[in-house]
């Protein structure tokens, strides 16, 4: 079992491997596109024990929290994806109709991985109800895959933008040089 959408699968798997002794650590996103700082971030969280599980948010929830268009590549493949790094042990679907906060209720993490803006102060205290102990990792790469969207989306505009703005021009100066030809046929 590498890909779960079954709370109940993975509290089994979860206390199988804590029965064994490990120490078991969950990390949670969007996932898309996945990079080079997801896979630096998916490993230094591993470091931080012996089993890492991902939670990974459905297309209706990260629709829901970025927007109409996204997630760039479906939650199947990026489910997929992630069983292709070698720090993840287990990949687990988050629904958006989930309550708050129901996977880590559900594997009640030893060390949950998470980033300064995911939670605020408050929420990492109150977390703690539900795992020992909150780690606050740094982003891993230079550029978010929102902010390469962001760009990948203004590159085009701006492409666009300059293959139009001559073709427009010239549109406007054929719809004047009209206008002023019927304007003159009309003075005559």
């Amino acid at each position: 079992m590498k890909i779960s959408k079954d709370y109940k699968k993975v509290k089994k798997f979860v206390d199988y491997y804590r029965n064994l002794g490990r120490k078991i650590v969950l990390a949670q996103g969007t996932w898309d596109m996945v990079h080079v700082g997801h896979a630096r971030y998916l490993e230094n969280a591993k470091k931080y024990g012996d089993i890492l599980i991902v939670g990974v948010d459905e297309d209706k929830k990260v629709r829901y929290r970025k927007g109409p268009d996204r997630p760039v590549v479906p939650e199947g493949e990026r489910l997929e994806m992630l069983t292709h790094l070698r720090s993840v042990d287990l990949v687990v679907l988050k629904r958006l109709r989930d309550p708050k906060w129901a996977l880590i209720k559900a594997v009640k993490p030893d060390i949950l991985i998470t980033i300064k803006e995911t939670y605020s102060d408050g929420q990492r205290e109150a977390l703690k109800t539900h795992c020992k102990e909150v780690v606050v990792m740094p982003r891993q790469a230079t550029t978010s895959t929102s902010a390469k969207i962001r760009l990948l989306q203004i590159n085009i505009a701006e492409k666009i933008g300059q293959a139009l703005t001559p073709k427009v021009l010239s549109a406007i100066e054929e719809v004047f040089s009209e206008l002023k030809g019927g304007a003159s046929k009309k003075k005559k």
